[in-house]
């Protein structure tokens, strides 16, 4: 472990109360002893971590479930663990220069999994055995706490017991014996950070919503104008048998605006900026919130009176770092995910790049790494940013492609093929399983251009190819459609993956001048072309913080493609409206 993460462990408030040295001094159940593959947090004592009624309350009934829980005739478990996720949020909604919305809520969500067996074959999988969920008491009380977390435990037990049985007799029906663990060995740490805090003018923010949704009455062919503000704060507490306890505290506040309005010929058109941060102090300012709401609507408008892109295209493609991070998310961030594919399927992983491991996925001078322990980029804070994963290891900087090769997968405790530790990305929304995700994403060019420089480049790659015009990709819409499985699903998901350009231009050889189209679809928008189509990139790298049941931060610049194909969608346009809306009068306005 490096000095500077010694520091930073060290610098943590560490439990050390006689309420929870029952798990710090308590190894795994019986079927198995954690190994000592990764170094020890530092470890010190702390009266605020002692004093945790939530941690004391699940260690405490841990300690009797290891004790107690035991069906005749049946394997006791051997390991067993505890989530608590503690979130206060206000959320807020206007549309029309109204408020409709304004709430603040407080959650809180527990999860026990109880795994039989032991670490080479355990109960755990996606046919059952991922264990019990169920609201948690909001006080704090430990009675309510431990007997919520007693009734978990017990249908988490019986769930594994069943599922153990299903699982062996699957695996009958496959020769050979798989060469890695289901569960990972991995060191317990004990880490607990201070308590994330709800902290929110909510006026400012409902006014701001207000007047930026206001701005309909300047465009009457709108047909809705929505903002909305979303502030979070996430506790979460974890316990398990091997000795681990960790609580964090995270911050993501949001702030998002979506639009709609039809062309002539019925072609529906949206925008939906958003703006995810850390801190409320990252967002726009309510003033700056309510210029965007305006420039969004200057580009709805535009996008009526904008052709509509008839031909088939093929050629040199430029996406802004906007757009490109939709790219990196979808194309390389879903498929650098250690997702164990279905039982007796012979594929390293259930992605795309399944059969990739150390061969070429994109051009040598593009890598990509993923470092949740980074905190900020450009003076802005990372949401994707965290210490400890939701199964307690260590989250660590991973080089998942190293020169266009790929050299690494995010893994969680669930090993794959030659990839049998965790390296710190197995994560979770509030009471689900966790499984492995990204955290922040950073693609990097070892040879970049400006972004003068990479247009001027456009140009020169459709005057060598005798084309009037390339395109530049300034914004996206990403649809994802399962095809297969899925988390619940009784697997890892498979998506077939539709890009469509929110906000494409034509770059024009003759001047450079650019002119904005609607109702272009990508065909062939693959990760085929990713390894063969990108050109150059820029040296504009860009964050883009997103939100979700699992925030995560993508960091990328422009990429410029040489070959793409783009054509005219095949969806229908809806009718127009019947009738006119209502007359935008001057005694109406504001």
């Amino acid at each position: 472990m490096s000095a500077r993460k010694n520091l930073r462990h060290a610098a943590r408030l560490i439990i050390s109360s006689a309420a929870l040295g029952m798990i710090l001094c308590g190894g795994a159940l019986a079927g198995g002893q954690a190994a000592a593959t990764k170094p020890t947090a530092s470890v010190s004592s702390s009266s605020a971590a002692s004093s945790d009624t939530i941690l004391a309350a699940m260690a405490a009934e841990l300690d009797r479930s290891k004790t107690q829980l035991k069906m005749d005739n049946l394997a006791p478990p051997y390991y067993i663990e505890y989530h608590v996720t503690d979130v206060q949020q206000f959320y807020a909604e206007a549309a029309f220069g109204a408020l409709r919305l304004s709430e603040t809520t407080h959650t809180r969500s527990l999860r026990a999994v109880v795994r039989v067996g032991d670490y080479k074959h355990d109960s755990y999988g996606p046919g059952g055995g991922q264990g019990a969920a169920d609201s948690a008491p909001l006080d704090s009380d430990q009675t309510a706490l431990r007997r919520a977390l007693w009734l978990a435990t017990d249908r988490a037990y019986k769930s594994a017991t069943e599922a153990l049985a299903g699982k062996q007799a699957n695996q009958t029906q496959f020769k050979g014996d798989q060469d890695f663990d289901d569960f990972s060995h991995e060191t317990p740490l004990q880490s607990v950070d201070p308590l994330a805090r709800l902290n929110i003018d909510t006026k400012t923010w409902t006014d701001a919503l207000v007047k930026a949704t206001d701005l309909f009455r300047t465009d009457p062919k709108l047909d809705s104008l929505t903002a909305s503000a979303r502030f979070t704060v996430t506790n979460k507490y974890f316990v398990n048998s091997e000795g681990t306890v960790t609580r964090q505290g995270t911050e993501v506040d949001a702030l998002q605006l979506a639009g709609s309005s039809q062309a002539a010929d019925g072609m529906r058109l949206s925008r939906s900026p958003y703006f995810v941060a850390a801190k409320a102090s990252d967002l726009p300012t309510p003033e700056k919130f309510e210029a965007a709401a305006g420039d969004m609507i200057s580009t709805l408008k535009a996008l009526r009176d904008a052709p509509v892109a008839e031909e088939d295209y093929l050629g040199p493609v430029l996406f802004t770092p906007d757009a490109a991070s939709d790219l990196v998310a979808t194309l390389i961030g879903n498929n650098v995910l250690g997702d164990r594919p279905r039982a007796g399927d012979t594929a390293r992983t259930s992605g795309s790049f399944a059969a990739s491991y150390k061969n070429r996925v994109l051009p040598t001078f593009l890598s990509v790494t993923d470092d949740p322990t980074m905190t900020s980029f450009g003076n802005k804070g990372l949401v994707g940013t965290y210490d400890v994963d939701d199964e307690g290891v260590h989250a660590e900087k991973v080089p998942v492609i190293d020169k266009g090769l790929l050299t690494n997968y995010l893994v969680g405790r669930e090993p794959i093929r030659d990839f049998p530790q965790s390296n710190g990305h197995g994560r979770a929304g509030s009471g689900q399983p966790p499984h492995t995700s990204v955290g922040n994403l950073i693609l990097t060019a070892s040879d970049s251009m400006s972004p003068a420089d990479l247009k001027q480049k456009l140009i020169s790659m459709c005057r060598d190819q005798g084309k009037p015009y390339g395109y530049l990709a300034q914004t996206l819409s990403v649809t994802q459609t399962i095809t297969g499985g899925g988390r619940g699903r009784g697997g890892p998901a498979n998506f077939d993956v539709e890009m469509i350009p929110v906000l494409l231009y034509r770059v024009y050889v003759s001047d450079g001048h650019e002119e904005l189209v609607r109702g272009a679809v990508f065909d062939g928008l693959d990760t085929r072309a990713l390894r063969g189509d990108i050109v150059a990139a820029g040296n504009d790298a860009t964050l883009d913080n997103r939100n979700g049941p699992i925030p995560t931060s993508i960091i990328t610049p422009s990429l410029l493609f040489d070959e793409l194909e783009l054509r005219r969608t095949d969806a229908k346009n809806p009718k127009l409206p019947e009738y006119e809306a209502p007359t935008l009068s001057s005694a109406a306005t504001k």
